[in-house]
């Protein structure tokens, strides 16, 4: 399996942070954001790794290189200006290959997250070993988290490992999922798109699997959610 890592946001809710620096790049716990991923999925045996950049993205390759300091290989999808996440999808189809991929948020944290329980979560066939059709088997397997004060509705409903956009209980996003590349077939390679558009559309046919993740997580999205996770080990951002 290869994994793909989002880091062509700006960063906006992260100024002036993130005008000197793309925010997959700030430390958290004396680390980069990114880095945590990348470790993870070394550790789970992911070493195939595609990272889509942006703003300051020659930063992030001066940072990381070609991964093999952390026993990866990483390749990059660089965009100019950022596509969103399904079109940064499509533009780096080529990297990805035909099979099942990982994708990953560069701004979240995740530090124990286990990478190696998304390698087989998207099957081709059933229990009998027969191929599920293609018009009804999962083309993507989403992992949610318990909402967090700041998106406390939720985004998905989640019943017995099916996705739903309507319904209770309703779970936050993670921003960890799996997807089969024919989801991005219609959209054009260089154009943005969103991811969020289409996992509602194919969650509505009942296509969308996922399941509950309990452990530490946090969105990144703003600097007080930084200088929270930093606090306990440095008395804030240094």
């Amino acid at each position: 399996m290869k994994a793909m890592i989002f880091a062509a946001g700006r960063g906006e809710r992260m100024r002036p942070l993130t005008d000197t620096c793309p925010k997959p790049l700030l430390k958290v716990r004396g680390r980069p954001l990114i880095v945590w991923h990348i470790l993870n999925l070394v550790r789970a045996g992911i070493t195939e790794i595609v990272i889509n950049h942006a703003h300051l993205g020659h930063m992030i390759e001066e940072a990381l290189g070609n991964g093999a300091q952390f026993g990866a290989h990483i390749t990059y999808s660089a965009e100019g200006t950022a596509l969103e996440t399904a079109g940064g999808i499509a533009k780096a189809r080529h990297l990805l290959g035909d099979a099942p991929f990982l994708a990953i948020a560069g701004d979240i944290y995740c530090p124990h997250f286990d990478f190696k329980q998304t390698i087989d979560v998207l099957e081709d066939n059933d229990v009998w070993g027969n191929p599920h059709p293609a018009d009804v088997r999962d083309v993507a397997w989403l992992y949610l988290v318990k909402n967090p004060a700041h998106n406390a509705a939720g985004d998905f409903a989640l019943n017995s490992f099916l996705i739903a956009n309507e319904g209770e209980p309703r779970h936050t996003f993670s921003g960890i999922g799996v997807y089969r590349p024919s989801m991005f077939d219609a959209i054009e390679s260089g154009q943005p798109a969103k991811l969020a558009t289409l996992l509602r559309e194919y969650a509505a046919r009942g296509q969308v699997g996922g399941e509950l993740y309990r452990g530490d997580w946090t969105d990144v999205g703003t600097v007080e959610r930084l200088e929270a996770l930093n606090a306990p080990f440095t008395g804030g951002i240094k």
